[in-house]
Order: structure tokens, then sequence, then C-alpha cells
């Protein structure tokens, strides 16, 4: 698996600002992620998974491991696993 951090998980690219629009309504998902160390780690995955049709919002909480996403219907886990592994990730499934 391929991040953007170096070895000692500092970021390698800086770290942008970033923004997350919540969602009024929806139905809302928490998954768990791994490989995210920085703030470019959330950056990257707010933008793919905000980039997939029916995705209203997305939280990412790197400390935790987290992804909060509010879709307007059901999830599609594989879809949202997809994107995950794309931007160099594992969606290692739900979060309890």
């Amino acid at each position: 698996m391929s991040s953007c951090c170096t070895p000692d998980g500092s970021c390698s690219t800086g770290a942008p600002e970033t923004t997350t629009a919540r969602a009024a309504g929806g139905h809302t998902t928490v998954y768990a992620v791994a490989g995210m160390s920085c703030g470019h780690c959330e950056t990257t995955l707010t933008r793919e998974i905000g980039a997939l049709d029916g995705v209203l919002s997305v939280e990412v909480d790197v400390a935790a491991g987290r992804v909060t996403v509010t879709t307007g219907g059901a999830p599609d886990d594989a879809r949202l696993a997809e994107a995950v592994d794309e931007a160099g990730y594992e969606l290692t499934g739900r979060a309890a």
C-alpha cells in the first residue's frame, strides 16, 4: 500500500487545510480505514470519496482511523472500498 507520507509518518507534501460540508439528512455510515497518518491523507480521502455519486459529505478522523460518509441512500460499500483502495488506503470494514 502506498502513502503520501514518509516512513517516519510525517507528511511529505504538507497538509492543505480542508473543510467538509455537513449534509442534512441522508444515511451516515462510519468506516474503519487503515494507512492514514496526516492531513494530506484526510484531503485525499475527502476528495476521492466525495467525488462518488450519491455522497453528500465526508468526514475523516485520521487519529481514529475512521471515515464518516453520508450518502443520499444506502451506501455502496464495495464502491467506497474501491475508491479508498485506489487512493492508497484500505477500508477494513464498517466501524462499530
